[in-house]
């Protein structure tokens, strides 16, 4: 833990800026998430997004601003699921403890535990190729989960997804956010996603923030940038094409 939280927070961004040779994706964001709370980052491609989610998980580095994480305790679901073919579902967990020195027996416990969560009890034994597309999201969920973290971070986790199984994906977002009180950040485009698991939009565009609000007021607002990115209009202040 950085610094002694007095407000609840999990994670501040402050004023973050990056640069990619002369192109600069994101020009001084900042924005806060509290335990429990669920945050949507949307937007058009290429405005930002994906940046945000590698500053946050370390994989690149910041030109300006300030990163505060109040845990260390933090997961990653990835768009694809990312799992090791040559690895069971349950060795795949197991990889998310190995840090942890738990014994056998505890960590066979944690593993159980996340896959009952996730609806894969039957499946720990299985290798990532016998399972369908839906189920190897769900172990991904289940990895990220094992440690218990206290910030997850979701990127495009229902993408090529179809409606069904979008659906299905969404339930166990929001499952998780009520089970782990987590903080989480949804990356994604997809209207259904971030209107039935988010509790707060940031709408990035061109590197800046243009709109924050609750899910039901992105529906119903008049905001030029908000609106026609939830209506998928051509008409409005993002360019197409």
């Amino acid at each position: 833990m950085n610094e002694v939280n007095k407000n609840n927070l999990m994670l501040e961004v402050k004023n973050l800026k990056k640069s990619f040779g002369n192109r600069e994706i994101l020009k001084g964001i900042s924005f806060s998430i509290k335990a429990g709370e669920t945050v949507g980052i949307i937007g058009p491609s290429g405005c930002g997004k994906s940046t945000i989610l590698k500053l946050l998980c370390n994989l690149i580095e910041p030109d300006g601003g300030e990163i505060i994480k109040y845990s260390n305790d933090i997961s990653l679901v990835f768009q694809g699921s990312a799992l090791l073919n040559s690895l069971t579902v349950k060795e795949n967990l197991a990889l998310a403890l190995r840090n942890k020195h738990l014994s056998q027996r505890e960590e066979s416990e944690i593993i159980a535990e996340k896959l009952k969560l996730v609806g894969l009890s039957n499946f720990a034994n299985s290798y990532p190729a016998q399972l369908s597309g839906g189920q190897q999201k769900r172990t991904s969920f289940a990895r990220a989960i094992v440690i218990d973290p206290k910030i997850i971070f979701y990127d495009e986790p229902t993408t090529g997804l179809d409606p069904i199984l979008s659906t299905i994906i969404e339930d166990y977002i929001i499952t998780l956010s009520d089970q782990l009180r987590a903080a989480a950040i949804v990356v994604t485009h997809q209207l259904s996603t971030w209107t039935r698991t988010t509790d707060r939009l940031i709408l990035l565009h061109a590197g800046e923030i243009k709109w924050q609000g609750k899910p039901q007021e992105a529906l119903e607002t008049n905001d030029p940038y908000m609106r026609q990115f939830a209506l998928s209009s051509r008409d409005g202040p993002i360019l197409v094409g």
